[in-house]
């Protein structure tokens, strides 16, 4: 017993003493960055005395022992050269403390050993100039004991090369000789500075060709001002008496035309107020009147009685305003004689102040009825030119983003003529295509594999308990491509642990893509296991669900199924706009036609209208003809940002319906416009099949016309379904992202594209083939499912059955080209082109720089010079730093300016409406001037 009792208090104050010990904590990450600096301050400060007592050493005498021995070393060593020793130590040493220079630290340790082989080199020859010195340099002893000791004290006494430099030197000679040291020095200086600064000769020699080049434009410059000053003098003279002899012979005009006289006191007039104006106020566009088309048929009868041809481009506008066109060709009829007038047609031109003349009645025809021969007498007395110039104002206030006016009101018109054409179509007698017309799917049967997948369960349970993970397969769901294992851990068991685990239970289940995520509104983890046989969902399982027939909205799509094997339903109304996105060959486009062709089978053509992009031109191009159809399928990029900006216009147009009605949504106002017969709205559902190819032809037009429809176009019925196969940041772009918040993914390559699109991972793991994730607005967690299909036949059968029940409907596909066009002529000729063409095919280059300098204009001004001759094929493309290659001669730029005077590539633009009779007027060019 008394030998026990000290046992046991042996063991008790043991269990004490080990339950008592605590580990020391981990220091934080503040800690150790304290830490490290101090240390690399430390560190620092010893390199930095260090430097400046071998510096003490080499340059005074007062250091001591240690500093002589110091100075001894390294002048025995390197001679002459050991002057510089100091420095490169504590640059070499400098570069290996500090973590900024780490990725170039290999390349200035190179440098510096380059520079000094050189420096040793040159030194040695330096220094055994002599005669006898040269034979003292061609022994053969210097790497024998006695050499390297005549070396060491010849290096101290700074009378040769040290013994680095002796044994470099000589061994240098004795291989390549004199001569070729010579040219090895010369070839280390050269490397090493190329090599430090990592600049080629090539750039040094263009730069130094560049600055000659810059010094004789500015020496040009100079001589131009110089001698310009006094050209604008004189030009301000003759200036001044051209405006006052214009004056008096318009003066003396206006007293002879009568009505024409009122037009320059109003004009003066408004010249007197222009400061009183309000420019906020002020809308380059006419608000268009509805008009009938008696009225369209009598303003023609009376324009044609007086001999008015309207321009083609200002028809619509002369029609859309009918009221003032009749009572202008009354009064035109009263006031101008038909025998004073030679000419059989008259040119209206528009000026920028129409709108307001417009809204007054006065000032309605802007042009003056003048014969041949007037025009050239008139022409000949006031030096003008009858063609219309591009104004510098006109070029300034051209902005890059499109906005409503960006196109005009007779393209507009056009193409609210072809939308109300449409549009305004009965469909009584139209009847929805029948469902049968798809393919059944063929459904598994309901013990298939059964066995199989308990056994799976089974060994998914074994595999988790192996790394300790205490868990148990409550259910079993299987899907039609993946089969979802309920796993719930026990207490203690972080979800993070298990998802940790997706390799490992792929290996041991012998399957590949292993999703592992928790179960929403469920104490469970879902393992997503993908089965050996897929099951194919057909779009006619889930049409004919009883989750498709309980939506009442025109815009349900059916989507797929679920791992439950449950129908998804969406519904455009409420998502509002979704985004789909995933790799080739992922099962994007086929999702895209499988929601056409939902709400083809659901909705009429007057309750819902498409408006389809597809720069792949294959995928969507089977729907044209069908009256759901505002346009043809769209498949130029260039006319697809063109498109997107009718839709914009179009959602502001329904706005303003709106707050007519005082209605809030399109629901609300077709119940009103029901009730008073007025122009019921569809729904627009627009479709953009691959939005990459758009952002790489026009992304600002498209990104901002894609943001606008999705932040507003809800209430107005307009809806967006975006898709891509390239989802990186610059196609779905942040702003494009914020504003569509259902999303749709399929497979991708990476987790960095899973979080592109529904900001979190997980597509990465999708199988591809319709594995889809669904993230629909104002869910948590995505939803996986199984995208339904139909194929080109089913589609092709319902086209055909929408088609044969109606006549043949007629798209008005001049609208996007005269979209185009009038784009195309509202890019303003700048006035400084013409110059600016000769000037760069003489100097050989061409750069916004240069444009700058030599018409004195600034930046985004001189850029869009420089695009305007790449658009012509003047200049090359843009080649960063350096400017642009100039890719025609004198010659052919003389040749091809003597083809016609009316090319557009860089002569003034002309409007020719007659070829016999070509009668223009510029009736702003003297008001201007005034």
């Amino acid at each position: 017993m008394p030998k026990t009792n000290p046992k046991k208090r042996t063991s008790s104050s043991t269990k004490r003493t080990t339950t008592k010990t605590v580990k020391p904590a981990k220091p934080t990450k503040q800690e150790l960055e304290r830490s490290y600096k101090i240390k690399y301050e430390l560190k620092m400060i010893a390199l930095i005395a260090v430097t400046l007592f071998m510096m003490l050493s080499l340059y005074t005498t007062a250091v001591g022992v240690v500093g002589h021995g110091i100075t001894n070393i390294v002048l025995g060593l390197f001679s002459f050269v050991g002057y510089s020793f100091p420095i490169v130590f504590f640059v070499i040493i400098f570069v290996q403390l500090n973590p900024n220079f780490r990725p170039a630290r290999f390349r200035i340790n190179a440098a510096l050993a380059l520079v000094l082989i050189g420096l040793l080199l040159l030194s040695t020859l330096i220094a055994y100039d002599g005669i006898e010195k040269q034979k003292l340099i061609l022994r053969n002893d210097y790497l024998t004991g006695e050499g390297l000791k005549q070396a060491y004290e010849l290096g101290v006494a700074l009378d040769g090369g040290g013994v680095f430099g002796d044994a470099l030197t000589i061994s240098t000679i004795k291989l390549i000789g004199i001569f070729g040291a010579y040219i090895a020095i010369i070839v280390s200086f050269i490397a090493g500075f190329i090599i430090f600064t990592r600049v080629s000769l090539q750039d040094l020699w263009e730069m130094k060709k560049k600055s000659s080049v810059e010094r004789k434009l500015a020496k040009e410059q100079e001589r131009e001002i110089e001698a310009g000053i006094i050209e604008n003098k004189k030009a301000e003279k003759l200036e001044s008496e051209k405006r006052k002899e214009m004056k008096l012979s318009v003066a003396d005009e206006d007293q002879d035309m009568g009505f024409l006289g009122s037009l320059e006191n109003q004009r003066k007039s408004r010249k007197k107020d222009v400061k009183n104006f309000d420019f906020d106020s002020y809308d380059m566009e006419p608000k268009a009147t509805p008009v009938n088309d008696e009225q369209k048929i009598e303003a023609r009868q009376k324009m044609n009685r007086v001999g008015v041809v309207a321009d083609p481009y200002q028809e619509l506008d002369v029609i859309a305003s009918s009221n003032t066109i009749l009572s202008a060709a009354e009064k035109l009829t009263s006031t101008v004689k038909t025998d004073d007038v030679n000419t059989s047609k008259i040119v209206f031109q528009d000026h920028a102040d129409k709108n307001s003349d417009l809204n007054k009645n006065e000032a309605l025809i802007k042009n003056e009825a003048v014969s041949k021969s007037d025009l050239v007498a008139k022409n000949e007395s006031t030096g003008r030119i009858p063609v219309e110039k591009p104004t510098q104002s006109a070029n300034s206030e051209k902005q890059e983003k499109f906005k409503e006016s960006d196109i005009d009101p007779q393209t507009r018109q056009l193409v609210n003529d072809q939308i109300a054409l449409n549009n305004g179509k009965v469909f009584d007698t139209y009847t929805l295509p029948p469902v049968d017309m798809l393919n059944q799917g063929i459904q598994p049967a309901a013990t298939e594999d059964k066995n199989e997948y308990l056994e799976m369960a089974k060994q998914l349970e074994d595999t988790l308990n192996n790394f300790n993970v205490d868990a148990k397969v409550i259910s079993v769901k299987r899907g039609p491509s993946i089969t979802m294992f309920e796993v719930q851990p026990s207490p203690g068991v972080k979800v993070s642990k298990v998802v940790s685990l997706s390799d490992d239970i792929a290996l041991n289940l012998a399957t590949t893509n292993v999703r592992i995520a928790p179960i929403p509104n469920k104490a469970a983890i879902g393992i997503e296991v993908p089965n050996r046989t897929t099951s194919m969902v057909t779009l006619k399982e889930v049409i004919t669900s009883a989750e498709f027939k309980k939506q009442k909205s025109k815009l349900t799509v059916g989507l797929g199924k679920d791992i439950s094997g449950n129908a998804i339903i969406g519904d455009l109304a409420t998502m509002p706009h979704l985004l789909i996105a995933g790799a080739t060959g992922s099962g994007k486009s086929v999702c895209v036609n499988t929601i056409i062709t939902s709400i083809l089978f659901n909705a009429k053509p007057d309750e819902v209208k498409f408006l389809m992009i597809d720069p792949k031109v294959v995928e969507l191009s089977n729907y044209n003809g069908i009256p759901h159809l505002i346009l043809p399928v769209v498949t130029d990029p260039k006319k697809a940002s063109i498109a997107l900006n009718w839709a914009v216009n179009e959602m502001t147009r329904r706005y303003k319906l709106f707050a007519e009605q005082v209605v809030r949504d399109m629901k609300s106002y077709n119940k009103k416009a029901e009730a008073n017969g007025l122009e019921m709205l569809p729904q627009i559902v627009v479709i953009i099949d691959e939005l990459a190819d758009l952002m790489m032809v026009a992304p600002n037009q498209v990104e901002d016309a894609i943001c606008r429809l999705a932040q507003m176009a809800r209430a107005a019925g307009i809806h967006l379904i975006v898709a891509t196969q390239r989802p990186s940041v610059d196609v779905i772009t942040g702003l494009i992202k914020a504003n569509i918040p259902s999303r749709i993914a399929f497979s991708v390559s990476s987790q960095v594209d899973s979080r592109t699109i529904i900001d979190m991972g997980g597509a990465e793991k999708l199988l591809g083939k319709g594995d889809m994730l669904f993230y629909p607005n104002g869910v948590s967690k995505p939803k996986r499912a199984q995208g339904a299909f139909v194929s080109d036949e089913e589609v092709e059968s319902l086209v055909n059955y929408i088609k044969e029940q109606n006549q043949e409907v007629v798209y008005n596909e001049e609208i996007l080209d005269e979209v185009q066009s009038f784009s195309t002529n509202m890019d303003d000729v700048d006035e400084y082109l013409e110059e600016a063409i000769n000037f760069v095919v003489e100097t050989g280059q061409a750069s916004a720089s240069m444009m700058q300098r030599r018409f004195r204009v600034g930046y985004n001004r001189a850029a869009r010079l420089v695009e305007s001759m790449e658009e012509r094929g003047i200049v090359g493309p843009h080649r960063g730093s350096k400017p642009r290659e100039v890719l025609i001669t004198r010659s052919e730029l003389d040749a091809f300016s003597s083809e016609g005077e009316n090319e557009e590539s860089y002569t003034e633009e002309a409007f020719d409406y007659n070829q016999e009779t070509n009668y223009e007027y510029e009736d702003d060019a003297y008001s201007n001037e005034e």
